[in-house]
């Protein structure tokens, strides 16, 4: 429990940073929000009265104070566009966004992890090259790119799945239909990621002494496999899965809107667009918050893994 603590505790710097340089750099943006919003028809005096009625009046630092003590209390603030709390367009948005992310990033995982263990077991042959081929070609295509393919090849040309949208609400078959095309584009880039790491990874601990004992002893095969040299060789492939459900839950903006998926990625992209400052902050916010929860659960599994590590956290403390 204290382990968490301190953990959690150790993250909170980071999301400070995260707020500053968001707040920061969401006030660069080139053009003025209120301008924005009413138009170039707006006289000077509704442009001042609507800055001042938006708080966007005053200094950055009274702005930044203002915006910390709203969230200390958990107000993620109004849209400038819309008007609606932001806190409850992003809660509309997210479980989109969220089952995007997580069909990634299963899809990098089931596939990712059997390649990777092919391609180390039979280092050389052509089933290694052929392992390597396919890492290379998600890691070096670009996921909006395989998007279109998809959607061209499949959606367009087939007729098969949707090319656009999330499906109808309430209709599972729709929705599942809805999430394949962006699925796949999205889940490649780390599949490739994750198959590389677990080749990797799995060549290091195959080439150890207790791997080659329990091949001595007639052990099966599959058992020395995934019983024996998976296990020690998980902590680097359980680290870039945590690391990469960040990057997928970063690229899903790209895929809703290249299938125009009702998400929070969608959102966040109208918002840089028409410079809603509330919804930037809002939606970073909230994919790093994301992002530190997934990496904070990736280093509790450690001691499962390897007890070594739990051991050791004992001692230290």
């Amino acid at each position: 429990m204290h382990t968490v603590l301190r953990r959690v505790l150790a993250v909170l710097p980071t999301l400070l940073g995260v707020l500053v340089v968001t707040f920061l750099v969401v006030h660069m943006i080139p053009g003025d929000p209120v301008r924005a919003l009413l138009g170039d028809q707006a006289t000077a005096e509704q442009i001042a009265r609507t800055r001042q009625d938006l708080g966007l009046d005053q200094p950055l630092v009274t702005q930044f104070v203002d915006y910390l003590a709203r969230l200390l209390r958990g107000d993620l603030g109004v849209s400038i566009a819309s008007r609606q709390p932001v806190a409850e367009q992003i809660t509309a948005r997210l479980p989109a966004t969220a089952t995007l992310a997580i069909a990634g990033v299963l899809l990098s995982v089931v596939f990712g992890v059997p390649l990777g263990i092919l391609g180390a077991t039979l280092r050389g042959r052509f089933a290694d090259f052929v392992t390597l081929v396919i890492s290379s070609f998600g890691v070096a295509a670009p996921p909006f790119w395989v998007g279109i393919l998809l959607s061209t090849a499949f959606a367009i040309n087939l007729g098969w799945l949707p090319a656009i949208g999330g499906g109808e609400p309430g209709d599972t078959g729709s929705i599942l239909r809805a999430l394949v095309l962006p699925a796949v584009a999205l889940g490649l880039s780390g599949m490739a990621l994750v198959a590389r790491m677990t080749r990797s990874s799995m060549l290091d601990v195959l080439s150890e002494d207790y791997v080659r004992t329990a091949r001595a002893k007639g052990l099966d095969e599959r058992a020395v496999i995934y019983k024996h040299a998976l296990r020690n060789a998980a902590i680097p492939i359980v680290t870039v899965i945590g690391l990469n459900f960040g990057h997928l839950l970063g690229g899903t903006i790209v895929m809703e809107t290249v299938f125009a998926r009702p998400g929070i990625g969608k959102l966040l992209l109208d918002a840089i667009l028409g410079r809603d400052y509330p919804v930037v902050q809002g939606v970073t916010l909230v994919i790093a918050v994301s992002f530190v929860l997934v990496n904070l659960l990736t280093d509790l599994t450690y001691p499962y893994f390897d007890p070594r590590l739990k051991t050791r956290e004992e001692v230290t403390r």
